[in-house]
């Protein structure tokens, strides 16, 4: 995760303490990490357990809500952490998800993203939902949105690229004309 963290927070301009939105915080790690920092971490999460583990465990506001039914308050955000999540967005609704994250990041935020690559496909996998995109059409769909690359990756680091499944991202808000 060492890697993800200093891509995700190393992209962001502001200073601390920083506004930080953790999608999909699941019982949260990530969250407990950035306020070991001093910031002020965020969690989103859509399962309701998740959330409760997350208060508890980091101590920070933690929103119970739906990735298609995000409710987020505008340029509140300095950065928006979306470990292995937003996979989980179906391909026709990711433009409207993206547009909304970008509205909750401040100007010249950032987007960070991890998820599995892959061969642009997505279905069901038992009961969760995947889209596995490859660079060039998550760079599209994110670029669409209103948001430049920073930078992107491959993980895990030191792999041969056959076995590296993930494909990180970190992506700055612009300001459309």
């Amino acid at each position: 995760m060492s890697q993800n963290y200093t891509a995700f927070l190393g992209a962001i301009e502001g200073a601390p303490p920083l506004s930080i939105l953790d999608l999909g915080c699941g019982p949260g790690r990530d969250l407990a990490y950035f306020r070991s920092l001093g910031h002020e971490p965020v969690g989103l999460d859509g399962c309701a357990s998740f959330c409760a583990m997350a208060r508890k465990h980091a101590g920070c506001e933690v929103l119970e809500q739906d990735f298609l039914a995000l409710s987020l308050p505008a340029g509140r955000f300095d950065g928006v952490f979306a470990n292995a999540s937003l996979f989980h967005v179906p391909s026709l609704e990711l433009p409207r998800v993206l547009g909304e994250l970008r509205a909750a990041l401040k100007p010249r935020g950032v987007l960070f993203a991890s998820n599995p690559r892959g061969d642009n496909s997505e279905g069901w996998h038992g009961d969760r939902y995947g889209a596995y995109h490859d660079l060039p059409r998550w760079r599209a769909l994110v670029t669409a949105a209103g948001f430049e690359e920073v930078r992107h990756y491959f993980r895990p680091e030191g792999k041969p690229r056959d076995e590296q499944p993930w494909l990180a991202t970190v992506f700055r808000r612009v300001e459309r004309e």
